[in-house]
């Protein structure tokens, strides 16, 4: 008992002052988007049929796949803090699980749960009384997933195979939850609610407040099994052994570009972390592209290849932050052409799968092949170039390969400034695109050599801005891989961190990078795609509706909406930046005014 309140101690500590430092703002813009979701989910309890039991399934499946996207969750209690001290692995787990109930998510979670007594009001006292513990336990059981399934990423991560397996299922996972509005509406047009989902662990708390008493228990001894799942798996992240790297075929190359090229290539090839992300961004972008099919909409398709040059860009975004301290060998090599050796081996390991999904899936579907042809060329550039200049102007410092510790899903200390720079590199791959995608839809085949073009100058310009910025400040940024802090940072937080700003703005922010993917992608590309193949009356796409004369139009506008949006985001959270940075600048000004 003493331990489980010591690390609840600890985790309230940590929160407070997560709370006032520079997180805070984000905790709270978090914290009110997930209470008017809660409060979404409340309301299904009052509506007939299983809408309930289904929104707890996505909460469970929101429990266990969200913190792989976040680099493992929140880890302010770490396994491997605790390992020199003799715990026992029953009572560390017992003792991280109680921590782990302190938070925004378990909060905003709990009160998603209320909808269990809302439904526990239909069956009188009783159900209202069972629908408390049932609460609790349903929590327990989210948690504890959520902890076990990061803790398998992990040990999935020690291997090849592994790596590539947990890559698949987290893109397949996440494509649904990004294609939602395919299955919203196969139940729109009469689909029902399979019966299994009832049954799944996430209802196991409305079956009991129905009456169903033994799910209280199965519950409970769920919780048992995954505690004890937890402990071992706990256990096996504090004492496992690092793989060896023996009998490696060694590395040959004439020149320092060679060189580069190599090393690149083996690290796509070996790095299990990078392997993990190059198996998500391939199985997003084919199960993103292929979930119309529930509706018989094959449209979509030939877009898996510019989705997967897209993700694989964005997961690929810090790849000097990712590499850590590694970078002083290119600083002690005269001569070396880092950046356009990287630029060649993205290429390499990208190009090839883009260009070959992209050619199969527009033969099966018979075109658009201008769009399809003119995007490819122009994000496999814009890619290869952003992904180093991003990297070398708003670096996210990461942890050294050979100190990643038992959680190989955290690359870095600052998670949130990585989803922030992945945010913004989908966005501007997107407007490498933009140019060539519009030809292609005003004049058809003129768009390939304006994508071609446009694929060309950005894979030189940007890579002659990052390589010069590299020569410039190869030695600060080795610096601030060393140590997590910029020179003249306050915080050390990258570029890429929410900054301060109004809660209304901080929710405008929020609202259009998360939602501007709507009209740029389903109602925008994908209606183009259908109008230019004569598709009309499709249920979800607008453009498809409206007279002759205004079908374009809307798709462009649309395309417009959505670009706007994600324009906006990142204007307000530039305006806040700038004046973060200048409020800063003042407060080193003010004591050196005050000095004489």
């Amino acid at each position: 008992m003493a331990v489980v309140m010591t690390l609840v101690q600890m985790k309230l500590a940590i929160l407070r002052h997560a709370v006032k430092g520079p997180q805070g703002s984000t905790m709270s813009s978090a914290g009110v988007l997930g209470v008017l979701i809660a409060g979404g989910t409340v309301y299904l309890a009052f509506l007939d049929g299983d809408w309930l039991p289904a929104a707890y399934a996505v909460w469970m499946l929101g429990w266990i796949i969200g913190p792989v996207f976040s680099g493992g969750g929140d880890e302010s209690l770490r396994p491997e803090f605790f390992s020199a001290i003799g715990l026992r692995p029953y009572r560390l787990a017992a003792g991280l699980l109680t921590a782990a109930f302190i938070g925004v998510a378990p909060v905003v979670s709990l009160l998603a749960l209320a909808g269990l007594v809302v439904a526990g009001t239909r069956e009188g006292v009783v159900g209202v009384v069972v629908a408390v513990p049932a609460m609790v336990l349903q929590l327990a059981v989210f948690v504890l997933l959520s902890r076990v399934a990061v803790a398998l990423l992990g040990v999935a991560l020690g291997s090849r195979v592994g790596a590539i397996g947990a890559g698949v299922i987290n893109g397949v996972i996440l494509a649904i939850l990004g294609q939602g509005w395919v299955f919203a509406v196969a139940l729109g047009q009469g689909g029902q609610i399979p019966e299994f989902v009832r049954y799944l662990p996430s209802g196991w708390g409305l079956l009991a407040v129905e009456g169903n008493l033994l799910a209280l228990v199965a519950m409970a001894v769920l919780i048992v099994l995954l505690l004890g799942a937890w402990a071992a798996l706990l256990t096996r992240r504090t004492g496992a052994d690092r793989p060896s790297t023996r009998g490696r075929r060694p590395m040959r190359a004439a020149t320092a570009r060679q060189a580069v090229i190599a090393k690149e290539l083996r690290t796509w090839t070996r790095d299990l972390v990078r392997t993990h992300q190059m198996a998500f961004a391939l199985t997003y972008g084919v199960c993103f592209a292929a979930a119309p099919l529930a509706l018989g909409i094959p449209d979509m398709l030939p877009l898996a290849g510019p989705i997967f040059i897209a993700m694989a860009a964005s997961l690929s975004a810090n790849t000097y932050g990712t590499d850590g301290t590694a970078h002083w060998l290119t600083l002690l090599t005269p001569g070396a052409s880092d950046v356009r050796g990287r630029q060649l081996a993205w290429l390499a390991a990208v190009g090839p799968v883009a260009v070959l999904l992209t050619v199969a899936f527009t033969l099966v579907t018979g075109g658009p092949w201008p769009l399809v042809l003119s995007a490819t060329p122009a994000l496999l550039g814009g890619g290869a170039g952003l992904v180093l200049l991003v990297s070398v102007y708003g670096l996210v410092p990461g942890i050294d390969p050979r100190n990643r510790g038992g959680n190989p899903l955290r690359t870095s200390e600052d998670e949130g400034s990585l989803t922030g720079m992945a945010y913004l590199m989908l966005l501007l791959v997107a407007c490498s695109a933009a140019p060539a995608v519009t030809v292609a839809a005003m004049f058809g085949w003129w768009g390939v050599p304006v994508g071609v073009a446009t694929g060309v100058l950005c894979y030189w310009g940007f890579g002659l801005l990052a390589e010069r910025r590299l020569t410039a400040r190869g030695a600060e940024l080795l610096q601030v891989m060393r140590t997590g802090r910029r020179p003249g940072s306050i915080t050390g937080k990258s570029s890429f961190a929410m900054p301060k700003m109004s809660k209304p703005r901080e929710f405008i922010v929020m609202v259009c990078i998360t939602l501007g993917a709507i009209p740029l992608i389903p109602q925008g590309v994908v209606a183009m795609t259908m109008l230019s193949d004569g598709q009309l009356g499709h249920t979800w796409f607008l453009a498809t509706h409206m007279p002759p004369a205004l079908r374009w139009p809307t798709a462009i506008v649309m395309v417009l909406l959505g670009l706007g949006m994600y324009t906006t985001g990142f204007l307000l959270w530039r305006q806040a930046k700038k004046q973060a940075a200048g409020a800063r600048a003042e407060a080193r000004e003010e004591p050196q005014e005050a000095a004489p």
